[in-house]
């Protein structure tokens, strides 16, 4: 070996291995694809030692690459942790903090939270990451996630605040052109919207003896924000958050219960990242925020 390669020589032969050319290696990194080819070229050479072939689909890595790539996952990782470790003893009220959350609660729920946050720390950023798939707080995709579930891993500090209520609701101008059904079996003549690959709704139906057939669902989507505004604009019969039906105007919460399992909620954050003054102001105002949501009746 010549000399030891630079880090950045490294992270850019992780991106090669990972994605097998370099253009797409240079678009994760946001290098442009010379200046990718250049660090492959240093690397070998710092090495002296070859890691791909040249090939006409891209770079194949060859099995010296492959037994060196392990490594240099392992050292992204810890790298990542470090910032985690970093960030977390940082103790400014001030920075920015990154919050996930489903898609329903970060456009209709997370606006009004914030307001109050923003007004107790306003030298503090968010950001703020809409997503119905989990992300991972251990690789610092967010700093601090509200979960609809139960979070498993132990680097994480999790609080349950509550449960909120499915219920069975529509808008006030479907129910006066349509009528208001007054028992579940009146759902089958009803205009119904619900998911459009997932048979939870038809599953749960049928757990409670009434039948369902998926031709009934007249409006179909896997989008839960799309689900909301479709019942939202008068279409249908559809299911959502009580307490966001009770706190939306012209929503109105049908008068029999479905037995549908409640919704857990729970905030997370990675627990290095709780020493971070600035994070554990934004986790512990959203805790707040949240518990008033879920415990405060609707007039």
């Amino acid at each position: 070996m010549n000399r030891e390669p630079d880090w950045s020589l490294w992270r850019s032969f992780s991106a090669v291995v990972k994605h097998g050319s370099l253009s797409a290696a240079a678009r994760e990194l946001g290098l442009s694809q010379p200046t990718l080819g250049r660090h492959i070229e240093a690397l070998e050479l710092a090495l002296d030692l070859s890691l791909f072939e040249r090939t006409l689909s891209g770079l194949k890595a060859n099995e010296a690459a492959l037994r060196l790539y392990e490594p240099v996952a392992a050292a992204e990782t810890a790298l990542a942790q470090a910032a985690i470790l970093a960030q977390g003893a940082q103790a400014e009220f001030s920075g920015t903090v990154r919050i996930t959350a489903s898609a329903v609660v970060s456009n209709y729920i997370l606006p009004t939270l914030l307001l109050p946050i923003r007004e107790r720390y306003p030298a503090i950023a968010i950001e703020t990451v809409p997503s119905d798939s989990p992300e991972n707080l251990l690789l610092r995709e967010a700093d601090i996630a509200i979960r609809m579930f139960r979070p498993t891993q132990l680097e994480l500090v999790t609080k349950k605040l509550g449960d909120i209520p499915i219920i069975a609701c529509a808008h006030e101008s479907y129910l006066a052109r349509r009528g208001t059904p007054g028992q579940p079996v009146d759902l089958r003549s009803h205009d119904l919207i619900g998911f459009d690959r997932s048979d939870a709704i038809l599953d749960h139906a049928e757990s409670i003896g009434l039948s369902l057939r998926r031709e009934q669902f007249v409006l179909r989507t896997d989008s839960q924000t799309q689900l909301w505004e479709l019942v939202r604009a008068g279409l249908g019969i559809g299911f959502a958050q009580k307490f966001l039906v009770e706190r939306t105007p012209g929503m109105v919460a049908l008068g029999f219960d479905l037995a549908i399992p409640m919704l857990p909620v729970w905030l997370t954050t990675h627990k290095e990242l709780f020493t971070s003054h600035r994070i554990r102001a934004i986790y512990d105002a959203l805790a707040e925020g949240l518990i008033d949501y879920i415990n405060t009746p609707t007039s």
